[in-house]
């Protein structure tokens, strides 16, 4: 039987294995995690013993916290590593990390969007200028800065801002401008000196 409901078209490192009653199984790289999916409403496809089988790293929230919990490993599996992601000459280097939040450092869902603005960029060439607000671990930034674009990447969390330039650098991509801010207020300090962006 085939398992995998969702494989992204450019994206080999990642892979959606099954989902429901509020959880959901993928595969990033080398590593399988099961973990919370509140909108998971319906019936998984493979059984329970399939999954704890798969799984490498399985999400267990906290009885006190609605938003956190803790990651139960297999023996020798690692809380950090990387995947690729490649789309024409994109080619993307992002650091997994297993958090308190359930988060590992990247939306697979946000691939589509990567290639976009990526397209985009090349499309309007060496005048291209982006600002990523609330940029997270930089999936976007990495695409725009691999297409040629001056990239300014705001987040308000220094330790994602360390994050994103570790993929930055594993990417082999140099000069996205950092900045540590509250999103609106530097847009409204950008308002003021006159900046604007294409994207």
């Amino acid at each position: 039987m085939n398992t995998t409901l969702l494989t992204p078209r450019h994206w080999t490192d990642y892979e959606l294995i099954d989902s429901g009653h509020y959880e959901k199984l993928e595969r990033f790289g080398t590593q399988v995690l099961s973990r919370p999916e509140p909108q998971a409403i319906w019936n998984k496809s493979l059984p329970e013993s399939e999954w704890a089988r798969l799984a490498d790293a399985t999400f267990r929230r906290d009885r006190k916290s609605d938003d956190r919990g803790e990651w139960v490993l297999k023996p020798g599996v690692k809380q950090q590593w990387f995947v690729a992601y490649r789309y024409g000459a994109m080619n993307l280097r992002m650091r997994m990390g297993l958090t308190a939040f359930k988060h590992v450092g990247l939306f697979p869902e946000q691939a589509e969007n990567w290639e976009w603005i990526h397209d985009r960029v090349r499309e309007q060439g060496p005048a291209a200028k982006v600002l990523n607000l609330f940029a997270y671990t930089g999936g976007a930034s990495l695409a725009a800065r691999s297409a040629g674009a001056a990239v300014t990447h705001v987040d308000s969390v220094k330790q994602v801002i360390t994050w994103s330039r570790e993929n930055m650098e594993a990417s082999g991509l140099t000069d996205i401008r950092w900045v540590v801010e509250d999103a609106l207020k530097f847009v409204k300090r950008e308002v003021k000196r006159g900046n604007q962006y294409t994207g």
